[in-house]
C-alpha cells in the first residue's frame, strides 16, 4: 500500500520502513559513539549534584537573642514554642519540632542556634531560565510591534517614513548584536541613568536596556519579513478591496495582513527562535539569564560537562516549544 505525503511520486511502505530503520540505527550509533567518547575522557561525572541547581532546601537558623536558660518547650501542632528566660527578660521562638536542636534546661548564649526553618527555593538554573523566558517574551512583543510598523513604513509612499525605515533597518542589520547591547548599556544607559540621578529619580535596570537591544535588533529583521510578506500578496487584492469602498488602512488590516500573516509565520518563527538563543549575550551586562547562570554554576562547582549539557537541553526545550507553538498557529491559519 502506497503512502502519499508530498508532491513527489507515492512511496511504498517498504521505502519508509527501510529509511526509518536506517535513521534509528544512525541515531543509536551516534549515541553509542558519544557514550564511548565520554568513557575515554578522564572526567568524574557527578549528575547527582545537578538537581540542587533546579530546586534546593534552604535552612534559616533561629538563634538566641539573649543569654539565658530554656525554661519550656510547648508543642503547638507540628511546631514547638521555645521560651528562653534570662537576666534581660524573656524571649520565645516558634520552630518546627523536627528542627529543634536543644532541650529544656539547656543554657544558651547570644547567637546560639536553637533550631531552623527550612524552605524550598528555585535553584539558580531555574531563575536563569525564568529570566531568559521573561526577556525573550518582552523582546518578542516589542519586536513584533516595531517590526510591523517599520515594515509598513518601508513600503509607504511617504518618503520620510520609507527612508527612516530603511535607515533603521540597514543600521541595525549592519552591526553585531553584541555591539548594540554594549551601546545600549554603556552609552544610552549611562546617559539616561545620569539624567535620572540628577532629577532624584530611580535608576533603570540593565534588564530593560537588554530587552530594548534585543527588541530593536529583532524589529529590524521582522520589518523585512513583514515587508516581504505584504509584497508577496498580489496587488490585485488591494485593488479589489479598494474597489469595494475600503480605505487603505481597512484594506491592509482586513485583506492584506491576514494573507501575509500566514506566509510570514515560518520566517518569524526562525527569527524568534534566534532571539531566544541571542538572549544569552545579555550576560555581558550582568543579566543573570540562563547562560550566565550556567557559567556561575560551572565556576563554583567545577562541573562543566554536566552543567553545559543541561543548559543546552533547556535551550532546546524552549526553542522546540516555540517551534511547536508556531506550527500550531500555522495549522489554525490555513
Amino acid at each position: 500500500m502506497a503512502t502519499y505525503t508530498g508532491l513527489d511520486r507515492p512511496k511504498s511502505k517498504f521505502y519508509y520502513q527501510f529509511w526509518g530503520t536506517a535513521f534509528i540505527l544512525v541515531l543509536c550509533g551516534s549515541m553509542a559513539l558519544l557514550y564511548y567518547a565520554t568513557k575515554k575522557v578522564e572526567y568524574t561525572w557527578r549528575w547527582n549534584r545537578v538537581p540542587q541547581y533546579f530546586l534546593y532546601e534552604e535552612k534559616v537558623n533561629i538563634r538566641a537573642e539573649m543569654e539565658g536558660r530554656i525554661t519550656s518547650i510547648e508543642p503547638t501542632g507540628e511546631d514547638v514554642r521555645v521560651v528562653v528566660n534570662g537576666d534581660d527578660g524573656e524571649e520565645s521562638h516558634v520552630l518546627p519540632k523536627t528542627s529543634l536542636l536543644l532541650a529544656q534546661g539547656d543554657y544558651v548564649y547570644v547567637g546560639d542556634s536553637i533550631g531552623f526553618h527550612s524552605y524550598w527555593k528555585p535553584g539558580i538554573l531555574v531563575e536563569g531560565l525564568w529570566l531568559t523566558l521573561e526577556v525573550s517574551a518582552l523582546a518578542i512583543i516589542f519586536g513584533i510591534l516595531l517590526g510591523l510598523f517599520t515594515g509598513l513604513a518601508r513600503i509607504s509612499d511617504n518618503p520620510a517614513l520609507r527612508w527612516g525605515a530603511i535607515t533603521y533597518i540597514e543600521l541595525i542589520r549592519g552591526s553585531p548584536l553584541l555591539v548594540q547591547i554594549f551601546l545600549w548599556y554603556f552609552v544610552v544607559g549611562t546617559v539616561i541613568n545620569s539624567i535620572l540621578a540628577q532629577a532624584n529619580l530611580g535608576q533603570i535596570s540593565p534588564l530593560w536596556f537588554g530587552v530594548m537591544a534585543l527588541a530593536i535588533f529583532t524589529g529590524a529583521y521582522t520589518a523585512e519579513i513583514v515587508r516581504a510578506g505584504i509584497q508577496s500578496v498580489h496587488r490585485g487584492q488591494m485593488e479589489a478591496a479598494r474597489s469595494l469602498g475600503m480605505t487603505y488602512p481597512q484594506a491592509m488590516r482586513k485583506v492584506i495582513l491576514p494573507q501575509a500573516f500566514r506566509r510570514i509565520l515560518p520566517p518569524l518563527a526562525g527569527q524568534f527562535i534566534s532571539l531566544v538563543k541571542d538572549s544569552s549575550l545579555l550576560g555581558v551586562i550582568s543579566i543573570r539569564e540562563l547562560t550566565k547562570a550556567s557559567r556561575e554554576v560551572v565556576s563554583s562547582s567545577l562541573q562543566p560537562f554536566e552543567i553545559w549539557i543541561v543548559c543546552a537541553i533547556l535551550y532546546l526545550v524552549l526553542t522546540f516549544t516555540l517551534s511547536m507553538f508556531v506550527q500550531y498557529l500555522e495549522r489554525k491559519a490555513i
